[in-house]
């Protein structure tokens, strides 16, 4: 009888033991503006990973690579991650579009890194020349499309998600990049490393950059922040320290960052693209509603986040 009762036991510590095991599923596009969650994908995939190593033995991490952000927020509406790492625009048009019930922000990523490009030798020199022309955005509603038909807005141009007096077209980063050096946009709005690789291999033109803009940020569904709150808190620790890491260790980082993205691309990332980036961005784990609160007023100009509510669950660590 004792014998059974200590077989039992021990059928029950295992069980327990498995059921606490977790695999965390992470979403990030492999651009340099993501480089906390690069460097996470890469030492993943090296075996020697930053966040496995702070979140212990019981945590498998798995890594999923997005073009943007609308992309992302899909993925965690269908239950296929669990966080991400994404632009602001569309954390908040996620938000908003679940009444506040779906999506928190943990934590600040990057500042900066977005640039509207037009070609070195072209005509563009001033706002009042992009009328009738080509201007290309990573996707429809991401953080650099809402920012681009707002600046066409401020500027007296007309745009609608069809046409207007500028034609704003959500186009893949690497299809930008073609369509540009072929001369069919006359314009791309995104971010690095797209910025200065169509400046060093299409002969782009940083025309206008924004250097303070919230670029990334990561958040978590709720779903996942109920069923894993300590795990959540875990890994927005080890992003903090990942982020101070970068901003002390520079050369290091921008290595580390260019090797995670050679491998995700399976073809050499160019050194000086890496460079160039870098002097472009911040990176910080802190935002704040007041920045996404300016978010929301940008996106209502012109046509997104009809229905927005109050801010204040966005940024709660509680579900």
């Amino acid at each position: 009888m004792k014998r059974a009762l200590i077989l039992l036991l021990a059928v029950l510590g295992a069980a327990s033991a498995l059921a606490e095991k977790v695999t965390l599923r992470v979403g990030y596009f492999p651009n340099i503006t993501h480089a906390q969650a690069v460097i996470g994908s890469h030492s993943t995939r090296e075996k020697h990973g930053w966040f496995e190593q702070r979140l212990g033995p019981d945590v498998t991490i798995q890594w999923y690579a997005f073009n943007a952000g609308p992309s992302a927020m899909e993925a965690i509406f269908a239950g296929s991650i669990d966080l991400t790492y994404v632009g602001p625009n569309p954390a908040l048009n996620a938000f908003i579009r679940s009444q506040g019930d779906e999506i928190r922000v943990l934590a600040g990523a990057a500042l900066g890194g977005a640039a509207l490009v037009v070609h070195g030798d072209g005509p563009i020199t001033q706002p009042g020349h992009f009328r009738g022309l080509h201007l290309a955005t990573p996707q429809l509603g991401n953080t650099q499309d809402v920012a681009a038909r707002a600046w066409l807005k401020q500027q007296g141009y007309k745009t609608s998600l069809t046409g207007g007096d500028v034609l704003v077209l959500p186009t893949a980063n690497p299809d930008q990049l073609s369509l540009f050096q072929q001369g069919k946009l006359d314009a791309v709005w995104t971010v690095e490393p797209w910025v200065s690789r169509l400046e060093l291999e299409a002969n782009g033109r940083v025309f206008l950059e924004q250097t303070d803009a919230v670029t990334t940020v990561l958040v978590t569904s709720v779903k996942f922040l109920k069923a894993h709150p300590a795990l959540a808190l875990k890994f927005k620790a080890a992003h903090q320290e990942l982020t101070a890491w970068l901003n002390a260790h520079p050369d290091e980082a921008r290595a580390q960052v260019r090797a995670g993205l050679s491998a995700e691309m399976k073809r050499e990332m160019s050194a000086a693209i890496v460079t160039s980036a870098w002097q472009r961005l911040k990176f910080s784990d802190q935002v704040t509603q007041k920045q996404f609160e300016a978010l929301v007023i940008d996106a209502q100009s012109v046509g997104f986040l009809r229905n927005a509510i109050p801010l204040d669950r966005l940024f709660s660590n509680q579900p």
